[in-house]
C-alpha cells in the first residue's frame, strides 16, 4: 500500500519550471488594468473639462473591453499566446499611447477621444484568462492548480488596490495622460515578457491539437457545465459593483470623508485576499460545484448584514467578512470553467467567467445608482446580498454532471496524454 502523497504548499507552484518568471511578467502587464480606468477618466476629464464626456468615454472603453473578451480569447486559443498576444498587446499599447498624446493638452474633441478609447478597449489583451489557461495546461495536480488560481486571485486584488494609488502618485508631478502612457508601457512590456517565457513556448494552438471525437473541439462537455460558474461570477460581480456605490452613499449620509470609502473598500480587498489564501491552502473534500453555491451564499449573507451596521466600524468588519468569500468564489468558478473546457478552449472558458464578473460589476453599480435614492440604504445592501444568494441557489440546478478528473490528485488529460513541456480575469472594473 503506497503512502498518500504529501499535501503541496504554495511553494510547490513556484517550483514549477519558469512559473516564477511567467507569473511575475503577467503581473506587470496586468498592473496596467488596475490603473487604466482611473487614468482614462482623469485624462479625458482634463482634456475636455467635462465629467459627462469622461464618463461616456470610460463606459464605451469598458464595454468593448469586457464584452469582446471571449472573442479575443478565442483568437488566443486558436493561434496560441505568442502569435495572438504580441500583436494584440502592441496595438492596444499603441492606441493607449495615442489616447494619452491626444489628451495631454486640453482641447481635444470628446468624439476623437471616444473613438480611440473604443478601439483600444476592443484590443485589450486577455492576460488573466490566458495565464489561468496556461496553468491548466502545465499543472497536473489539482491541488497545485487550486493554489495557482488562489495566488492569481490574491495578486489581482493587490493590483486593483495598488493601481489607483500608482496613478495618484503619477498625477502629483505629471498630467494624468502620463499615467495613461505608463499603462501602455506596462501592458506591452509585461505581455512581451510573458509570451517570451519558455513556459509559454510549450503551449500548442488549438488548431494543432488532436481532437479525439467529432465536434469535441467545438462544444463544452456539457451545455450546463460552464453555465454554473458564469452565473455565480455574474452574481458576485453584481454584488461587488453595488457595494462600491453603497459604501460611498453610506459615507455621505453619515458625514464621513471620501478617505473613509477607500478604507472600507480596502477592507473588502483584504478580506478577499485572506479568503483566497485560506481557500488555496485547504485540500477540499467537497467538490468545487458543491462549494460554489455556499461561497455565493456566504457573500450574500455578509452583505445583508452590512446593511444593519450601526456605525463605520461594524460596516468595515461586515464588508471585510463579505470580501472573505469573493476570491474563493471566483477562484472556484475559474477552476470549474477549466474542468468544463474541452482541449484548446481553456482561455475562452476563463474569459466567459471574467466577462461575467466584470459585466455584473457594471450592472450592479448602475442598479445601485437607481435604487439608492429611492430605498433605505440597509435595504439596498440586503438586495445586493440577495442577488449573490439567488445566483448561488440558481447555480445548484445548473451544476450538471461532474467532469472526469474533477477530484483526485492528478488530472488525467482529457484526450489522452498531452505535452506538458510548456506551460489562465482582463480588463475590468474589477477583475482582469
Amino acid at each position: 500500500m503506497s503512502a498518500p502523497a504529501p499535501r503541496p504548499t504554495y511553494a510547490a507552484f513556484f517550483r514549477i519550471p519558469y512559473a516564477r518568471h511567467t507569473f511575475t511578467a503577467a503581473l506587470i502587464g496586468r498592473l496596467s488594468y488596475g490603473m487604466v480606468s482611473l487614468a482614462v477618466m482623469l485624462s479625458v476629464t482634463e482634456a475636455t473639462g467635462s465629467y459627462a464626456a469622461a464618463g461616456t468615454v470610460m463606459a464605451l472603453f469598458g464595454a468593448t473591453s469586457v464584452l469582446l473578451s471571449p472573442v479575443r480569447a478565442a483568437l488566443i486559443d486558436r493561434h496560441g499566446p505568442r502569435r495572438a498576444l504580441i500583436p494584440m498587446a502592441s496595438l492596444y499599447a499603441t492606441l493607449l499611447a495615442t489616447l494619452a498624446t491626444a489628451a495631454w493638452r486640453p482641447g481635444t474633441p470628446a468624439p476623437a477621444l471616444g473613438a480611440l478609447a473604443v478601439t483600444a478597449g476592443a484590443c485589450t489583451p486577455p492576460l488573466g484568462p490566458t495565464v489561468r489557461a496556461l496553468w491548466g495546461e502545465v499543472i497536473e495536480d489539482n491541488r497545485v492548480l487550486q493554489r495557482a488560481y488562489s495566488l492569481d486571485g490574491i495578486a489581482e486584488e493587490i493590483l486593483f488596490v495598488s493601481g489607483p494609488l500608482l496613478v495618484g502618485a503619477v498625477v502629483q508631478f505629471a498630467p494624468p495622460a502620463a499615467a495613461l502612457a505608463l499603462c501602455a508601457l506596462l501592458v506591452w512590456a509585461g505581455t512581451l515578457a510573458f509570451v517570451l517565457s519558455p513556459a509559454v513556448a510549450g503551449v500548442r494552438p488549438a488548431v494543432t491539437k488532436p481532437v479525439a471525437r467529432p465536434g469535441r473541439g467545438r462544444r463544452f462537455r456539457d451545455g450546463r457545465a460552464l453555465l454554473q460558474p458564469v452565473v455565480v461570477a455574474a452574481g458576485v460581480g453584481l454584488s461587488l459593483g453595488a457595494v462600491d456605490l453603497l459604501v460611498m452613499a453610506y459615507a455621505t449620509r453619515h458625514h464621513h470623508g471620501n478617505d473613509v470609502v477607500a478604507w472600507v473598500l480596502a477592507a473588502l480587498s483584504l478580506g478577499s485576499a485572506l479568503g483566497g489564501l485560506l481557500n488555496g491552502a485547504v485540500d477540499w473534500r467537497t467538490p468545487a460545484r458543491a462549494r460554489l453555491p455556499l461561497l455565493a451564499g456566504g457573500l450574500g449573507l455578509a452583505l445583508a448584514a452590512a446593511g444593519l451596521a450601526p456605525g463605520l466600524g461594524t460596516l468595515t468588519v461586515a464588508v471585510a467578512c463579505a470580501g472573505f468569500f469573493v476570491a474563493p468564489a471566483l477562484t472556484t468558478s475559474y477552476l470549474i470553467a477549466d474542468e468544463a473546457a474541452p482541449p484548446g478552449r481553456r482561455t475562452q472558458a476563463g474569459a466567459w467567467v471574467n466577462t461575467a464578473v466584470n459585466a455584473g460589476s457594471a450592472g450592479g453599480t448602475a442598479g445601485a445608482g437607481l435604487l439608492v435614492g429611492h430605498l433605505p440604504l440597509g435595504l439596498c445592501f440586503a438586495l445586493s446580498g440577495t442577488v449573490a444568494v439567488a445566483t448561488g441557489l440558481l447555480s445548484v440546478r445548473q451544476a450538471g454532471p461532474r467532469p472526469r478528473g474533477a477530484r483526485g490528485t492528478a488530472r488525467p488529460a482529457p484526450d489522452g496524454p498531452q505535452s506538458h513541456s510548456g506551460p489562465h480575469a482582463e480588463s475590468s472594473s474589477h477583475h482582469g
